[in-house]
């Protein structure tokens, strides 16, 4: 995932009313690449309060426990389309997905997480953050990928779906709102049973005084144009109604 992408097809589309939507057309996009009615594409959104919880989480004996938990605070359970363990989406997190056609995705897997964890640490050090890509020990969905700052807080996160034909890969960046985050993953975390040291989960506001979701959305954006032609575009009344249909997939039950 490099040279050969020269141009992505930009969608703006956000869905902060029902979050459940996001992996939904994240979804359908993927469907349609493998299927080769569309060609790479980027989406870039903001979120609305939800805990999206990965597939071994929702296999958890803790699961149920973690549903609750999350939904006491106001924020109900999603599953996500890519990524390990689960992650709290908020007013401040700003989701990047990028989908690409591929004949043989597996064997890509690795570039495109480079390739995803470079542009999003490029966006964070022109926010001013000392970005670093690499785990650090009591993050939450930890991974070799994850963004931090300096090391001490994880501020983005970065999971892979593959089909036969197409990749997506997930970027999850909170530009504010740390705090109010860690008070959700907590008891989720301690419900599924997972560590987690609360001190990790940072945001871009936190180590620079200032940053917006708008602000995060630009810095992503001009991040990701530096590396390949970005072309608007406005999703179709047919691809809405066709993540609208499997949406309900993506809800956990209450």
């Amino acid at each position: 995932m490099g040279a050969e992408l020269r141009r992505f097809g930009l969608i703006r589309n956000s869905f902060e009313d029902d979050p459940a939507m996001g992996p939904a057309l994240s979804r359908i996009l993927l469907e349609e690449v493998a299927a080769g009615r569309r060609g790479p594409t980027a989406r870039v959104a903001r979120t609305g309060a939800a805990v999206a919880f990965g597939r071994r989480d929702c296999v958890s004996p803790g699961y149920g426990a973690a549903r609750r938990a999350g939904l006491d605070l106001g924020y109900p359970g999603i599953e996500r389309l890519s990524g390990g363990r689960a992650t709290a989406y908020g007013e401040g997190v700003v989701v990047l997905a990028l989908t690409v056609p591929d004949p043989y995705p597996a064997r890509g897997t690795g570039e495109r997480f480079r390739f995803a964890a470079d542009l999003t640490r490029d966006a964070l050090l022109r926010l001013g953050v000392d970005a670093r890509i690499g785990e650090i020990p009591g993050e939450y969905c930890p991974g070799e990928f994850s963004v931090s700052a300096s090391g001490r807080s994880k501020l983005a996160g970065i999971g892979q779906r593959m089909v036969k034909g197409a990749a997506h890969v997930g970027v999850v960046v909170t530009a504010s709102g740390s705090d109010r985050l860690a008070s959700v993953l907590g008891p989720v975390y301690r419900a599924l049973e997972l560590p987690l040291d609360p001190a990790t989960i940072g945001s871009v506001e936190a180590e620079t005084g200032k940053c917006t979701g708008s602000d995060l959305i630009d810095a992503l954006v001009n991040s990701l144009g530096r590396r390949a032609e970005l072309i608007p575009e406005e999703i179709s009344a047919v691809t809405l109604e066709r993540a609208g249909s499997v949406a309900d997939g993506f809800r956990s039950p209450p």
